[in-house]
């Protein structure tokens, strides 16, 4: 088995890797299935909410190294890295395009393009043993997995830089006091800190969920005149929406809004 899903709520989902696919996320048969996954809940309607945990040790490992020294060995290394990261980062700008809200559950390592998919999710629990760790410093290759565009926005730049020039492994409480999770708790708690948030976050309206994801990314590349007009254009868009309609009724009627119909 590769993953599981899980419905701890109406409209949230739970994916969990097996302690082997966390171990192996890259390999042929385990990305692709957790691609198709998470694009299939991207889709649907029901699911406002999706988290993301592994098993045992390993939320996600980076790529398999046993693999890469075969393919250096055979000259196929630049195709395997091609079809790897064209697997994966097309997936990343789904995750953060999308208005699905998108919590990661680390339960142990995130390293390589695992610690991208970590950084990537909206919101990151983890336990005070995970460890966060780039890793390829280690292997003389340059980062991927969108890690050098999403960890200096969580960090700043030179706590990026250190981060990968120094090869570094952040535990739990390190992540978090750089800025890389946003909250630590015990492995029993995990899971269910991690719906309380998914729920939270996820009974938000669609067109503020998607709109300010999307915003949020774009600020820090854009002119400040480019991004005034990109706010007004989704603005626009939101208020012709019936979520729209619901919160500006329960605002007159001093009530909490309703979005889930």
């Amino acid at each position: 088995m590769v993953l599981s899903i899980d419905r701890p709520s109406q409209r949230t989902a739970l994916v969990t890797l097996s302690e082997d696919s966390s171990r192996d996320t890259f390999s042929s048969g385990t990305i692709e299935h957790l691609i198709d996954t998470i694009d299939g809940l991207i889709q649907d309607q029901n699911t406002n909410a999706v988290i993301l945990t592994g098993t045992g040790r390993f939320f996600c490992a980076g790529g398999p190294v046993d693999k890469f020294d075969n393919a250096i060995d055979d000259g196929s290394i630049g195709e395997l890295v091609g079809t790897m990261t064209g697997h994966l980062h097309p997936l990343l700008l789904r995750i953060r395009k999308s208005s699905t809200v998108f919590i990661g559950a680390i339960n142990g390592a995130a390293a390589g393009g695992g610690l991208g998919l970590a950084l990537s999710m909206d919101y990151r629990i983890c336990v005070p043993n995970a460890k966060l760790a780039a890793s390829f410093f280690r292997l003389g290759i340059s980062p991927d997995g969108g890690t050098t565009w999403l960890l200096p926005r969580l960090v700043g730049q030179q706590a990026a830089r250190k981060f990968f020039f120094e090869n570094l492994v952040w535990d739990g409480l390190s992540a978090q006091e750089v800025g890389a999770v946003d909250e630590v708790v015990n492995e029993d708690e995990l899971i269910q800190r991690s719906i309380q948030v998914a729920d939270r976050w996820g009974a938000w309206s669609e067109s503020s969920r998607r709109g300010t994801k999307q915003l949020l990314d774009a600020s820090s590349t854009t002119f400040f005149e480019t991004q005034l007009e990109f706010e007004r254009q989704l603005m626009i868009a939101s208020s012709l929406t019936p979520e729209f309609k619901e919160g500006v009724r329960s605002f007159l009627e001093k009530r909490d809004p309703d979005f889930s119909q």
